[in-house]
């Protein structure tokens, strides 16, 4: 079968946010319905003063190393940069400090700023980062580290504290998890109802608004039943993680490169095999 009709008739949930778009195009590229269920919505940190003062020493050359953990985290801070005016400051600093990220979306950012990573974590989890930052002489150094919602990431603070190291977090984003409530709820029957052949989940805040979403309108069991019965695919193995702790399987999941296009061929591949 070609690639143009790979998917043809098969009905995808697509629950990406910020590049929800451009997923659902490639997916129907193939010949996939798809069903665009917006999960999160991404929005500056309610408070911008501490960002904002995290920014400034950073830019005063405060910190040593700067751990991306996330591509929107850095977007976050460049924008906020720009709008207090220190935004050449910051870029500047990010040129000069050693960069280290846990996977494909930071990096990409850094790239558009014409930079590589210092160190990439050859496995995107917060253990890859400690795992390639053990390999390094951390004492006495000021360690930013940009984190995302919902991970206070207490594993990498402490263990670059018991390296000897300084961390210096920041937080540049939430998520409002009242984004689509509607349409969720409509995806979980969809599923429920065997009316879905796959959901592919592109980060662990979708899967968590979807078990959020379960309980708050009663539709835990019609969850667990969808579940049971979509094949689900993940981007990568964080994601993967969230899955399991609901107590669903992983059918899908690329093999070493985790982000949106080797999802899909993973996909593409899967449901011809059914």
């Amino acid at each position: 079968m070609d690639e143009a009709n790979a998917l043809r008739g098969r009905r995808i949930v697509v629950p990406e946010s910020r590049e929800l778009d451009l997923f659902a195009r490639m997916l129907e590229a193939q010949g996939a319905e798809t069903l665009r269920c917006p999960m999160v919505t991404i929005l500056d940190a309610e408070d911008p003063a501490p960002v904002e003062a995290w920014l400034k020493r950073f830019a005063a050359g405060k910190i040593d190393d700067l751990v991306l953990l996330t591509g929107e985290g850095l977007r976050r801070l460049l924008a906020l940069a720009r709008r207090v005016g220190i935004e050449g400051d910051v870029v500047s600093a990010v040129k000069r400090v050693r960069t280290v990220t846990r996977g494909p979306k930071p990096a990409r950012v850094l790239r558009e700023l014409g930079l590589q990573p210092s160190l990439a974590a050859e496995e995107p989890t917060t253990a890859g980062v400690i795992a390639i930052l053990s390999r390094e002489t951390l004492t006495g150094r000021s360690v930013g580290v940009q984190l995302y919602p919902g991970n206070p990431n207490d594993l990498l603070l402490n263990f670059l504290r018991g390296a000897g190291a300084s961390p210096d977090a920041v937080l540049p984003y939430r998520y409002a998890s009242d984004a689509e409530t509607a349409r969720v709820e409509d995806t979980i029957r969809a599923m429920a109802d065997g009316k879905v052949d796959a959901i592919a989940f592109t980060s662990s805040p979708q899967v968590e608004r979807l078990s959020a979403v379960a309980k708050e309108r009663g539709l835990e069991k019609d969850l667990a039943r969808g579940l049971a019965s979509t094949r689900i695919a993940a981007v990568g193995p964080v994601v993967a993680a969230a899955i399991e702790a609901l107590g669903a399987k992983v059918a899908v999941m690329p093999q070493s490169s985790f982000h949106m296009k080797p999802l899909v061929t993973a996909i593409s591949a899967a449901l011809r095999e059914n």
